[in-house]
């Protein structure tokens, strides 16, 4: 038999202010049919004062088990993956702990931004395999708007706040279609660094910083690269792109979704979109894709899924799942 960590559970959590384009327009010079004409995006969920990174993953790792049907005591590890934690130190990881009453687990964060769930899940089923841990919550937390220029339409427009969080299980499976998680493959090129940024930060200038970003190179790049470690993670698990049920991406831009499925020959139909409804939430987007489509009931057992993000860095990567 062979291990593999098997999602028992998806949740997930938005803030309870919900910002239309229409809006958003009133304090930014920009309108609906410009946004959705370039992005796909609608809505955006904006965290409040008393809502945070560590208060939205905690509430999506509450709906993910419940969705398992287990308790939080049973869960041995958490890995979350943020680029807006609630603090420099501690990790946010151990307020979620805190939070779902966990008395002692490992418990850390992960920062890759919007591939940040990507490597949280790949660290997670690492660990499960390795017999290191038996059952673990990988979450995607995120309040991006806490790092927005509200004065730059270009990006301000493009970004939301949320948490998404998978129950993983160290299962032995067997047979030709065995659950789990199947490939990963994750990338990383620190040279494009000024294409997509933060600048500010504790080691460089003491402050938290804005975000900043050349979208029409990050598109070129995020297309090429997706792509690409799309067919790796296939190509890894021994699996073509037509054995594909579902492509859960990243929900950065609805016209990089689409170049993305077409560059691979995939049909629309088969990519789950939330980024009209919840805007580009980072780390949280894949997770919150993957628990909107799962409990819509498109996503279903023994469905094949490929799961894919890019973010600043850059970095890059994708997962194979049976769910």
């Amino acid at each position: 038999m062979t291990v593999r960590s098997v999602i028992l559970g998806t949740g997930s959590a938005l803030p309870a202010q919900r910002v239309s384009n229409a809006e958003l327009a009133e304090r930014v010079d920009t309108s609906d049919e410009w946004i959705v004409e370039r992005t796909g995006i609608r809505f955006r969920h904006i965290a409040g004062p008393e809502e945070t990174t560590g208060t939205l993953a905690a509430d999506a790792a509450r709906a993910a088990l419940e969705s398992a049907g287990i308790e939080a005591s049973s869960i041995d590890l958490i890995v979350l993956a943020t680029a807006t934690p609630d603090q420099t130190f501690p990790a946010t990881a151990t307020r979620v702990q805190n939070a779902l009453g966990i008395l002692d687990c490992v418990a850390f964060d992960v920062a890759a931004v919007c591939s940040g769930f990507l490597y949280a899940v790949q660290v997670a089923d690492s660990m499960l395999r390795a017999g290191v841990h038996r059952r673990a919550l990988v979450i995607g937390a995120e309040t991006f708007s806490r790092l927005l220029d509200w004065e730059d339409r270009t990006t301000c427009v493009l970004f939301g706040d949320g948490a998404g969080a998978i129950v993983l299980d160290a299962q032995d499976v067997e047979g030709a279609a065995p659950q789990g998680i199947l490939a990963t493959k994750l990338h990383a090129d620190g040279r494009y660094n000024d294409l997509l940024y933060v600048d500010g930060g504790v080691s460089t200038t003491g402050t938290v910083g804005k975000l900043r970003m050349k979208g029409r190179e990050v598109f070129r790049h995020a297309v090429t690269n997706l792509a690409a470690v799309m067919q790796e993670s296939l190509a890894a698990a021994g699996l073509q792109p037509s054995d594909v049920d579902w492509v859960v991406p990243h929900q950065a831009n609805a016209r990089i979704l689409d170049a993305t499925a077409r560059k691979l020959d995939l049909a629309a139909e088969k990519v789950i979109v939330t980024v009209d409804r919840h805007a580009n939430t980072s780390a949280a987007s894949v997770p919150l894709a993957l628990d909107a489509a799962v409990r819509d009931g498109r996503i279903k057992r023994g469905d094949l899924l490929v799961l894919e993000a890019m973010g600043g860095g850059f970095t890059w990567g994708a997962a194979v799942v049976r769910f």
